[in-house]
């Protein structure tokens, strides 16, 4: 029996956090051995912003390596580059003939990205969601995990795939928003503002990358408050966040004695933060000093790639044969 098909992308920028590990990653390893699942780094997505050619190579390794320190396993899944599939960019030039003008002006991402670089409106901002939806459609996914910030665009990507099938024939499956599981963790920015981001407030963003003192340093300037005033009082959402952290990366035993102080009123932040200190960085560094070791071996990386390539590969050109054909472009 088939499995069905799963595709994410992961941005080919920034070092990967643990919003990005409890958020979605976390997830991912558990998805590998019941999903058919690709998974892919968005370069040519990152080129809507037009990165450092030098920094670019360097950038998609690191992502590579740190997904592969956090779990996911290159045999199970489709590990790829976005650019070393073409089928993707030609599905995405046939899609952006079923996809118009008025409606892409209207997405709030495109919006965020004209207020925020009014020089650099270029026309892969405009189509992103097109791009997106050939991501997806390439592999004819009926699953995709996408925060809420991505809804809009799988729901483009549905628009589209149903626009083909009236015009050419039934081919693509309409893609649905994934939840793996109801368990995904929030973790929000350490001062309490937002979500952990890769560019907001990296001081309030543990890393994967972060060395052991700056993980440390980080935690103990978390922000808290004075302390409970009445037994069991309804907490803080950032001391929430001090407690979902600990849930995640601490033994059971550890949180229920600082809940426990807390309802009761005599939790001490001080000492709470330095046991979630260790503690987080008794889970990260393993993930870390794997990824590092990755990242020296170009080599196994670009294996790694070209194994994805092909996997994706083969499954992109059967549905690039199948939309050509009904296209009547087969010739």
């Amino acid at each position: 029996m088939s499995k069905e098909i799963v595709v994410s992308g992961i941005r080919s920028t920034g070092h990967l956090h643990l919003g990005n590990y409890f958020g979605a990653m976390q997830n991912y390893v558990k998805m590998q051995d019941s999903y058919d699942c690709y998974f892919f780094v968005a370069d040519y997505h990152a080129l809507t912003t037009h990165p450092d050619p030098k920094e670019l190579k360097p950038s998609v390794y690191r992502v590579l390596a740190e997904n592969i320190a956090s779990g996911l396993d290159p045999e199970k899944v489709a590990l790829y580059v976005q650019s070393d599939v073409p089928e993707i960019p030609e599905l995405y030039l046939m899609l952006n003939m079923l996809a118009y003008k008025g409606e892409l002006e209207k997405v709030p991402t495109f919006k965020d990205k004209v207020r925020q670089h009014p020089d650099n409106v270029n026309a892969g901002l405009l189509t992103y969601p097109v791009l997106m939806a050939a991501d997806i459609l390439i592999h004819r996914a009926v699953k995709v995990p996408v925060g809420k910030d991505q809804e809009q665009h799988l729901e483009m990507a549905r628009n589209f795939a149903n626009r083909f099938n009236s015009r050419y024939g039934e081919f693509f499956p309409e893609p649905q928003v994934f939840r793996f599981n109801d368990e995904t963790v929030k973790i929000m920015s350490l001062d309490g503002n937002g979500k952990m981001s890769k560019s907001e407030n990296v001081n309030a963003t543990i890393f994967l990358n972060d060395d052991d003192d700056t993980i440390r340093k980080k935690i103990m300037k978390a922000k808290t408050d004075q302390g409970p005033t009445e037994a069991n009082m309804v907490m803080p959402d950032y001391i929430q966040n001090l407690f979902a952290l600990m849930n995640a990366v601490s033994n059971p035993g550890v949180t229920d004695t600082f809940r426990k102080a807390y309802n009761n009123c005599n939790v001490r932040y001080g000492d709470m933060k330095k046991q979630l200190a260790e503690d987080m960085v008794a889970f990260v560094a393993p993930i870390r000093e794997r990824a590092a070791e990755l990242n020296k071996d170009e080599d196994t990386l670009r294996k790694i790639l070209k194994m994805g390539a092909d996997k994706a590969r083969a499954s992109s050109s059967e549905t690039i044969k199948g939309a050509r054909k009904l296209m009547g472009i087969n010739y």
